[in-house]
């Protein structure tokens, strides 16, 4: 098990993404700060095993954009940038080199990986304010098939 410490300012209420399974699909919905050149990730979702996470943040101002795995393809990477107090932008990558990108690539840069081979994203935690998501982290582990723990 490793952690990659939240990126972000971190005002609001925490939140985690931890559900039973393997992910299998992201979800996160996009606010476009029209007349400026950045834009705030304002919602997201994990699916794990076709089911969808509690919806963290809000939707109703993003737009909605949504990657879903293959079988046995997982994320391995996640990395993005986080811009005048809110992530900015997000994109994860498989073990299968598929790439998944939302936002726009403006502010301060954030990389995350597992320590330990064979390792896979379990869940996002960080915190968000109502209005977007303002600080992310994530927690790797290796996914063992037999059972709901890492």
């Amino acid at each position: 098990y490793s952690y990659s410490p939240a990126a972000g300012d971190g005002g609001g209420t925490e939140f985690s993404t931890a559900y039973e399974g393997r992910i299998t699909g992201v979800r996160v919905y996009e606010y476009p700060y029209y007349g400026y050149y950045y834009n705030y990730l304002n919602g997201l979702q994990l699916q794990y095993n076709g089911n969808w996470t509690a919806l963290v943040g809000m939707n109703g101002y993003g737009n909605e954009k949504e990657m879903t795995l293959f079988d046995n393809e997982y994320f391995v990477q996640v990395s993005g940038k986080y811009y005048s107090g809110y992530v900015s932008e997000l994109m994860f990558v498989t073990n299968e080199g598929r790439s998944f990108k939302v936002g726009q690539p403006t502010g301060l840069s954030f990389n995350f990986y597992p320590t330990h081979d064979g390792s896979e994203l379990r869940f996002l935690s960080g915190r968000q304010n109502g209005f977007a998501l303002t600080s992310i982290g994530a927690h790797w582990a290796v996914f063992n098939n037999n059972s709901t723990a890492s």
